[in-house]
């Protein structure tokens, strides 16, 4: 206090004033604290944590990647480190997210389908020949199914497992179906 005009120095956050900013809980920024990715830039003389405008700054981050859908370890990583990792980190969220969207669209026309078999006939389900005779009747041939196969496979294994269970379709013939598929998703990507 010697001097500087009192704006021009760092405006100083309590910690539920901080938390009040962001619409976050004060025991957010606890935990924050004490897992190390939100540090308090001082205490108080009553030993309050205060936070600077650095701390605003990273805390904003930290809610931009939260928002993100990156899991804390990732945001911590991202702070840490070099541009290179935080890009790598960033794209296998990417991915992730892409393979969600993948599995939910499979999803959602499976469900439309469905329903359009519930309005018209009653209830149907879905298995191997009638899923087969939907991507026929969308014009994919054989070589477009076993692409669309590779890539389900590459994407999202388990996802892939689970639809192929879910068409009724017997261990023995989706593990050779996953097999051919995985082979068939490395030799795409050489």
């Amino acid at each position: 206090m010697t001097g500087i005009p009192k704006r021009a120095m760092p405006k100083n956050y309590t910690v539920s004033k901080l938390a009040r900013l962001f619409g976050l809980s004060r025991s957010t920024l606890l935990y924050y604290d004490r897992i190390g990715l939100l540090r308090p830039s001082g205490r108080s003389v009553s030993g309050y944590r205060h936070y600077d405008e650095k701390g605003v700054d990273r805390l904003s981050r930290i809610c931009t990647f939260r928002d993100a859908g990156l899991a804390l370890s990732e945001i911590r990583l991202i702070l840490e480190a070099k541009e290179t990792e935080t890009e790598a980190v960033i794209e296998h969220r990417l991915n992730e997210l892409g393979k969600q969207i993948t599995d939910l669209r499979i999803k959602q026309g499976l469900l439309c389908a469905m329903l359009r078999n519930v309005a018209g006939t009653g209830p149907q389900v879905v298995d191997k020949e009638m899923w087969v005779q939907m991507l026929r009747a969308v014009g994919m041939d054989e070589q477009g199914m076993a692409d669309w196969h590779a890539e389900f496979e590459r994407r999202a294994p388990a996802s892939h497992q689970e639809f192929l269970a879910s068409l009724g379709i017997a261990e023995d013939e989706i593990q050779k179906i996953r097999g051919w598929s995985a082979r068939r998703a490395r030799e795409a990507q050489e």
